[in-house]
């Protein structure tokens, strides 16, 4: 066991290597099965496992697997689930309803699949104003229908005043998948050469958040960029086929997605800082307060790798999305250093991005 910590600490919960040891240690310990291991940003089902799972007790279990043998063409299920105890709730770009939505869409989209359904369950406060919930609610509602899936179940837990930051919101969401868009069995193909990909500008929603919290009071304004990318990335998936990894980066930010992705193809990535797309106010931010935007959160970012000939027209395609106006290449997977990400330096240097331990933002999602 690799945790050594006797009580949850809050770098626990940064997206880092702390947390991915938290992870392994218990919940994949405990829980472990073959669709869990994956540890995907979705877990990616057959159409008939609620049928199958149902046993002799439905009286047509054989029937379901001979089905199913039949109808191997046949999309397949994504489900995933997140919470969400940011603070403060309200901030310049969003509330923790637009973030919840969000935040699930851009979970499912990610994995290939097309976003159709969410729950919703809210733990509330005592004396939480119901003008602040129905502000929350009808943003949800609003980002629900902009992105085209249906809010269809979910619960309502009020507890003490003081047991609870106000309010925290679960979200889980259901999309459907087809062989070809399944991105984790193209993780494999990735090779030297292919091309890291970003839809725009780093680290707005975790500066937006800070900002708000702490009242910098920035003469810059910052907004987080929390949006649903289902639509631009089934534009990308719609035309091309070499898309081989996508990770939606917000704890930990870009940095720790790179070093997953390291970790997972045993190949080296280079990133090039000069091509790194990072606003004035994010920068300004950063500098100040010693962060690296590398490492702050995103919610309307996605990383792809893809084949270094599409790499172009990929590009190109999320240009003509307005959420990804600012969409550039920035760096590539190598041969060298395997398992590490190197930063290529505007000076020339070249500077080692290293798994995320601490916790330098905590509660930005």
């Amino acid at each position: 066991m690799k945790t050594t910590e006797d009580k949850i600490l809050l770098s626990h919960g940064n997206g880092g290597r702390i947390m991915h040891e938290l992870i392994s240690d218990f919940f994949v310990k405990h829980f472990g099965n073959r669709i869990l291991e994956q540890q995907g940003d979705s877990a990616i089902l057959p159409v008939y496992a609620a049928a199958l799972a149902a046993g002799p007790h439905s009286g047509s279990a054989g029937n379901n697997k001979q089905a199913a043998r039949g109808k191997s063409g046949l999309p397949e299920i994504a489900f995933t689930t997140d919470s969400f105890v940011i603070d403060p709730i309200f901030f310049p770009g969003g509330d923790i309803g637009k973030l919840a939505v969000c935040g699930t869409v851009n979970d499912l989209s990610v994995s290939g699949a097309v976003p159709l359904y969410l729950s919703a369950s809210f733990i509330i406060e005592e004396g939480f104003p119901m003008k602040d919930l129905e502000t929350i609610v009808r943003s949800m509602a609003s980002e629900a229908k902009k992105a085209g899936v249906l809010i269809v179940t979910g619960d309502t837990k009020v507890v003490n005043k003081g047991k609870c930051d106000k309010l925290f919101i679960n979200t889980s969401g259901i999309g459907m998948i087809d062989n070809a868009s399944r991105l984790d069995k193209k993780i494999s193909s990735i090779k030297p050469g292919d091309l890291i990909i970003i839809n725009g500008a780093l680290g707005e929603h975790g500066m937006a958040v800070m900002n708000a919290r702490e009242s910098f009071n920035f003469k810059t304004p910052l907004k987080s960029d929390c949006a649903c990318l289902n639509y631009l990335i089934r534009d990308v998936l719609d035309n091309s086929s070499s898309v081989k990894f996508m990770r939606d980066p917000t704890r930990g930010g870009v940095a720790t997605v790179m070093n997953e992705l390291a970790g997972m193809i045993h190949l080296g990535i280079e990133l090039s800082e000069p091509d790194l797309p990072v606003g004035k106010g994010v920068m300004a931010m950063c500098e100040l307060l010693g962060f690296d935007p590398l490492y702050i959160a995103n919610e309307g970012k996605v990383v792809m790798v893809a084949s270094e000939k599409e790499g172009s027209r990929i590009v190109e395609v999320m240009k003509k999305n307005k959420l990804g106006k600012q969409s550039a290449i920035i760096g590539r997977v190598v041969k060298d250093h395997p398992g590490k990400v190197v930063l290529n330096t505007e000076t020339g240097g070249k500077r080692i991005l290293a798994s995320l331990s601490g916790d330098p933002l905590p509660r930005i999602c």
